[in-house]
């Protein structure tokens, strides 16, 4: 395994791209074992008109399709914001190993806030979770943003 590195510029460079689209601006980057980027992207929802096109659920579904499978073990995902109960729940039967993720999210957050999904006893694989990854970067898009549209 080579030394870490991490992913979270790309990740917000992905929520900023996400942002100029009209989007709110989350990013996601999933990375091989290997530290290879398999997939980069940012929320997509009003795009394609589906509430299940965040970042992250878009980087699992392209990863996994180029793997040809539904488990990514070994795999780390990063996110510019805490991922939502929806996201959560798909990192976890994805096998993720490892989540970093930057800002928290108090309203909508399935990790630390809300629902805690990988404390939940359902829950069938947790991943270690690093959280706080370039927090005040990944505020400031949303900030900048939220502000813009009021």
């Amino acid at each position: 395994m080579s030394p870490f590195r991490s992913h979270m510029a790309l990740a917000l460079e992905a929520a900023a791209a996400a942002g100029a689209r009209g989007e709110v601006p989350v990013g996601a980057v999933l990375v091989d074992p290997a530290g290879r980027v398999l997939a980069a992207d940012g929320n997509r929802t009003r795009e394609r008109s589906d509430p299940t096109a965040h970042a992250e659920i878009l980087v699992l579904r392209a990863a996994c399709a180029a793997a040809g499978s539904e488990r990514l073990p070994g795999h780390s995902l990063y996110v510019t914001l805490e991922p939502c109960p929806m996201c959560a729940a798909a990192i976890a039967a994805t096998r993720i190993a490892r989540l970093y993720y930057g800002a928290a999210d108090p309203k909508s957050g399935g990790i630390a806030q809300g629902p805690r999904v990988f404390s939940h006893p359902q829950c069938h694989h947790i991943p270690d979770v690093y959280d706080g990854i370039d927090a005040p970067a990944a505020e400031r898009l949303l900030r900048e943003f939220f502000e813009r549209l009021r």
